[in-house]
């Protein structure tokens, strides 16, 4: 190709660098070295967070001749070091040339990545959270139901202000608590708790919708308000669920109250989460046992009709007799692991309904899990198959996806399985661990070459199940990489680094932390962006733009921030601690509370020290993960600070 030029994002380590001839080699993922040109306005710079402060402590370099710009070039680009370049790629008459026209190192000092800094990740919680609460509700520090009845919004632009739109979506709400709740969880500020605290009573009051006998209860999709009243929406509006109640919006309507239920114990809200999680066993599980008339095929259909609350009904049209990876395995992540958490081990003063609705979890876990296992692997694909008939048929025809993978996905298999493998193994049920482990590498070996981008960094969103370019990836419709995705690429490979300690898995969640840092945070908005191009420039137009749609709202990001804390200082940064805040409710029947961070890998953390309302306690068990409380207790906070056991 003659007279081509292209921008592009180039990731890599540094391998030699020759400051006279301003230059250096680039080392890529791929395995290929690309050799850098340096000019008089190339920029150099460190790694910033959300909040853009300058972190660049990058040493001097030694004494350098050939000027200003060879010093720089022999400071910010040193054997071992890894970088992102923006640079221009030429081609003409078979001649190849990159010039680097900006320069990001990801450390100042050599091997400490600036994203695995103890400080790093609540950095970014709290001014994502600030930013929230201050985009919806101003300058107030109190929170109140009618706040959230008055304020809350889904659709807001991307600078945090209204749209025209005022619909008040459950699911992002739900997302939105979440995100309130692991930021308390995380820094202990109160303001979050309060505000999660709010969110949850205007969730409960304004969307759920108790059966006859109000035992069991389903969430209206939203509400929207007009100048004769507001209208509450039963059904989704979202273009893939259009018209039915969505499983897949009924388990995240759970994820805020499951995380606020693990920091404060209370029991109205579990009570509530065991009313959907009846409606979940009642309505959409597919068992001859709740229903004669289904098929038994077992696993959860993924829609019902709003009028008959059947999975079956012809006026689902294509949702119709429906599974899919939403309605089967985002109970996992959405609120399962969060509840056995806080309910395993059983809560001392915990009633037998509890301890009989813990048994429900753990069933629904163990059925999920070996459903993911049994029915999602493909036999002629790496990819999984994410959508099914009714009798587990993949299906290969629906809508926009047909026989194509969603990376992410595969991603969030593996780190969802790898998490349940350290749980199975604490319950010595060593076979089925080994059995989810192996789906779980399987899976995230696969993406390396299949998903991830070993160029730039990052991954992929939609790809092709079964290539037929000749190529090892195919684009249905662009390279695009979006910021949901990178959350399970990054936590899936930290995990399994801590499970198997094979360097190749950090060596991915590293490059994968990297993008998402270097390229997904806005700092200008503290916000994310939710898709980027290959190269990392967002993508605004349309829906991207708006801050609070679905999968933006609260959640991912706050899920990526808490869990890539935890698993850093657990597995990755030695002699690292870090502290999880809780407030049991002064209305808890517990008389204890289970603080363990997440299903890690038994042995590799202790409790360090525990205060209650600002007292120390001397006398605490570091192996035990269950804090047991006076009733004095309740109503104030507990801090615990653990620490990764070498």
């Amino acid at each position: 190709m003659n007279n081509f030029c292209q921008t592009l994002t180039l990731q890599g380590t540094v391998t030699s660098s020759q400051p006279e001839q301003l230059r250096c080699d680039l080392l890529l993922r791929s395995g290929d070295t690309v050799t850098l040109h340096f000019g008089a306005e190339t920029t150099f710079s460190v790694l910033t967070n959300i909040d853009g402060t300058s972190n660049d402590r990058v040493p001097d370099a030694p004494e350098q001749g050939g000027g200003e710009l060879a010093r720089k070039v022999a400071r910010y680009l040193r054997p071992k070091d890894t970088v992102f370049i923006r640079a221009i790629r030429f081609e003409h008459e078979g001649e190849e040339r990159y010039d680097a026209r900006a320069v990001t190192r990801m450390h100042s000092e050599p091997q400490r990545f600036l994203f695995e800094d103890p400080h790093w990740w609540m950095t970014q919680t709290m001014h994502m959270a600030n930013a929230w609460l201050d985009d919806l509700f101003g300058d107030s520090r109190t929170y109140s139901e009618d706040d959230f009845s008055k304020r809350y919004r889904t659709n807001l632009n991307f600078y945090g202000g209204a749209t025209d739109d005022n619909l008040q979506a459950m699911p992002t709400l739900a997302r939105l608590i979440y995100g309130l709740s692991s930021a308390y969880l995380m820094t202990g500020d109160h303001r979050y708790r309060l505000a999660a605290g709010a969110g949850i009573q205007f969730q409960r009051s304004s969307f759920r919708i108790l059966s006859p006998d109000g035992q069991s209860c389903i969430w209206a999709f939203g509400r929207r308000k007009g100048v004769n009243g507001t209208v509450t929406l039963r059904a989704s509006e979202n273009s893939d669920d259009s018209g039915a109640i969505a499983l897949y919006e009924q388990i995240y309507g759970l994820a805020g109250l499951a995380q606020y239920f693990r920091i404060t114990s209370d029991p109205e809200v579990l009570e509530d989460i065991r009313r959907t999680v009846k409606t979940f066993n009642t309505l959409f599980l597919d068992s001859k046992d709740v229903n004669a008339e289904f098929p038994g095929f077992d696993g959860y259909f993924a829609h019902l009709d709003p009028v008959t609350l059947r999975p079956d009904s012809a006026a689902l049209g294509r949702l119709r007799s429906r599974k899919n990876w939403n309605s089967v395995g985002d109970h996992i992540p959405a609120y399962l692991i969060n509840l056995i958490l806080a309910l395993d081990p059983l809560p001392q003063g915990a009633d037998p309904e509890v301890a009989s609705f813990l048994d429900t979890c753990r069933e629904m876990l163990d059925r999920t899990t070996r459903l993911i296992l049994e029915k999602f692997p493909a036999p002629d694909s790496l990819y999984v198959n994410e959508r099914f008939l009714a009798d587990w048929t993949p299906d290969h025809q629906w809508g926009w996806q047909q026989d194509r993978a969603v990376v992410g996905h595969n991603y969030k298999i593996a780190w969802n399985l790898a998490r349940i493998a350290w749980y199975q193994l604490g319950t010595g049920r060593q076979q089925e661990a080994q059995r989810a482990l192996q789906l779980a590498e399987r899976l995230a070996k696969a993406m390396v070459s299949h998903g991830a981008d070993r160029i730039r960094g990052g991954c992929f969103d939609a790809v092709e199940r079964h290539p037929t370019n000749g190529q090892p990836l195919e684009f249905p419709w662009g390279s695009v990489k979006d910021f949901w995705q990178q959350e399970q690429a990054i936590l899936a490979n930290l995990i399994l680094h801590g499970q198997t300690g094979d360097p190749e898995y950090l060596d991915q969640a590293r490059s994968m932390s990297a993008f998402w840092n270097m390229f997904f945070l806005d700092r200008d908005n503290q916000n994310v962006f939710f898709r980027v191009n290959e190269d990392g420039l967002p993508i605004l137009n349309g829906s991207y733009a708006n801050k609070g749609q679905y999968a933006v709202a609260g959640y991912h990001s706050f899920e990526l921030n808490y869990l890539a804390h935890v698993y850093t200082c657990a597995y990755v940064s030695p002699a690292s601690s870090f502290c999880l805040y809780f407030h049991p409710s002064a209305h808890s029947g517990f008389r204890s509370i289970n603080v363990l961070p997440d299903f890690v890998k038994p042995g590799s953390i202790e409790i360090s020290s525990v205060s209650i309302n600002g007292r120390h306690r001397a006398h605490f068990d570091p192996h035990r993960f269950q804090i047991p409380l006076e009733p004095a207790d309740l109503g104030s906070e507990v801090i615990v600070q653990f620490r990764r056991k070498s």
